[in-house]
């Protein structure tokens, strides 16, 4: 595993970590989601390890914005990031891609696509809405969902640790995974998602099955 680098269109350079041996299939990997991305990090790069034992490349870009990334999180939205997915997937020269819950939403690439418990961009935006209420009822000040996503989508949010803007809100309460080429559901991997704990976490078993579903798929 090595950490690359990828031009964003934004004219950053992003991060990515990669499994490259300059094999025929090379997959794209679009990460999930804010919260969501760091509690299934150890669980996508294990499965990207599995992949690359079975002959497969992959590459993990950073969304811009995002992690170490020099681009302005609160300029943000979902059509810059699937313009950047699509710029990875030709800097890496993908020839697949699998996209990971939320990056369902951004994974408008041209290539073949599996998806992986793909959700909505609505459902997405109501568990952060719901974590940031109740932060600032911890901190004594009460909220209601309603105003805050009023305010959210005229000026945007600073909400659980990350700078939302109103765009991207916008985009979150409209968004729907696209039609796919391979829809793999959680129960397939045999246990709970992993993005329902409350730490970030791996599941050597559930890796493994995903590596072997987008294997099979691959051939």
């Amino acid at each position: 595993m090595l950490a690359a680098s990828w031009p964003s269109p934004a004219g950053f350079d992003e991060y990515a970590l990669t499994f490259d041996r300059q094999r025929e299939r090379r997959l794209l990997v679009i990460p999930a989601l804010f919260d969501e991305a760091n509690k299934l990090r150890r669980f996508t790069v294990e499965t990207m390890r599995r992949l690359d034992a079975a002959g497969i490349d992959t590459f993990l870009p950073d969304l811009p914005g995002t992690n170490e990334s020099l681009d302005w999180p609160f300029e943000q939205d979902l059509a810059k990031w699937r313009a950047a997915m699509a710029g990875a997937a030709q800097h890496f020269g993908a020839t697949h891609a699998l996209s990971i819950r939320g990056g369902c939403l951004v994974a408008t690439v041209d290539l073949p696509t599996a998806q992986y418990a793909p959700v909505s961009g609505a459902k997405i935006l109501r568990g952060l809405l719901r974590a940031h209420l109740m932060q600032k009822r911890e901190a004594g000040v009460h909220l209601k969902m309603e105003d805050e996503l009023a305010e959210g989508r005229k000026e945007g949010l600073c909400m659980v640790g990350y700078d939302w803007s109103a765009q991207l809100i916008r985009d979150l309460e409209a968004a729907d995974p696209p039609a796919t080429d391979l829809a793999i559901a959680q129960p397939q991997l045999g246990g709970p998602g992993l993005w329902l704990r409350a730490e970030p976490s791996k599941d050597g078993k559930q890796s493994e099955a995903l590596a072997r579903i987008v294997q099979e798929w691959l051939v």
